[in-house]
């Protein structure tokens, strides 16, 4: 059965942000991530998931100077230093919060800076970022996003993300399929995930309705289809990840659970009687 993770950077905006794990605990929610935990101690956050029965599911390692509009640091040369140690950081905040994945967001490609050398250094700060994840226990993700959405941003396609997972053949370097980014960049959904899912380089989901990244039960994608597609091949091929829930409620959070309270409705009329 597929497993949920609420989004608590979008999702239950009607809270404080530690008081949003309690809020998804109440409708149901077993995991959570979110983008960022470090305006919070550890520990503050580490106290609200053990009250609220959670597990965190996923954050991202520190993106640079985001109100400025940078959107991570790791394709970016001469930021090197910066990127380690902000990644340390994650890794740090991972241990305390029983957290196996890390989302390493590749940054905004410079204007006019040739690609090559700001793939060489992507490549090279993952690999780094991978080893020191591995003593860890911790996976790796990277994730295509659109430029829409995040203007110049330097990993957009999946073949491109599955590329450098190959290249690299770091075994916790992972992908991250976000299928509302999938659909705005790509489309083609669907053989997308029965290509790439038995694979084992894909670590996560995210799912959003498209185009306005609402509900993902509302715009052009068929949410139910493609859960059951996940589904069926995550049962062919071993996955037990999560799919994480990032998309803006169009209105209340709770009044926008209508499509998981009846995914989960058809879960419980469709499972196996107790012997």
């Amino acid at each position: 059965m597929l497993r949920f993770a609420a989004n608590l950077s979008m999702l239950y905006g009607e809270h404080a942000f530690l008081e949003r794990f309690a809020a998804a605990a109440a409708d149901g929610f077993e995991g959570v991530e979110y983008l960022f935990p470090y305006a919070f101690k550890p520990a503050e956050i580490a106290g609200r998931l053990h009250d609220a029965g959670l597990t965190q599911v996923l954050f991202n390692a520190p993106p640079g100077d985001w109100g400025a509009g940078e959107r991570g640091l790791a394709c970016l040369p001469g930021r090197e230093a910066e990127f380690r140690s902000g990644f340390l950081q994650a890794l740090a905040y991972a241990h305390e919060l029983h957290c196996p994945r890390v989302h390493v967001m590749a940054g905004v490609a410079p204007a006019q800076a040739p690609r090559p050398p700001l793939r060489d250094r992507y490549l090279a700060n993952l690999q780094w970022a991978a080893e020191q994840a591995r003593t860890a226990g911790v996976q790796v993700l990277i994730e295509p996003i659109n430029r829409r959405d995040f203007p110049g941003y330097f990993l957009t396609r999946q073949d491109e993300a599955h590329a450098v997972v190959q290249e690299l053949g770091c075994p916790n370097l992972k992908v991250q399929m976000d299928l509302y980014h999938c659909q705005v960049v790509e489309g083609d959904v669907a053989m997308k995930i029965r290509d790439y899912l038995p694979t084992g380089r894909v670590g996560h989901f995210q799912i959003a309705g498209v185009p306005e990244r609402h509900e993902p039960d509302e715009g052009e994608l068929d949410i139910r289809y493609l859960l059951t597609v996940i589904d069926e091949v995550a049962a062919a091929s071993g996955w037990d990840g999560w799919l994480g829930c990032e998309y803006r409620p169009r209105a209340g959070t709770r009044e926008g659970l209508a499509w998981l309270r009846e995914l989960r409705a058809q879960g419980e009329r469709t499972r196996p009687a107790a012997a």
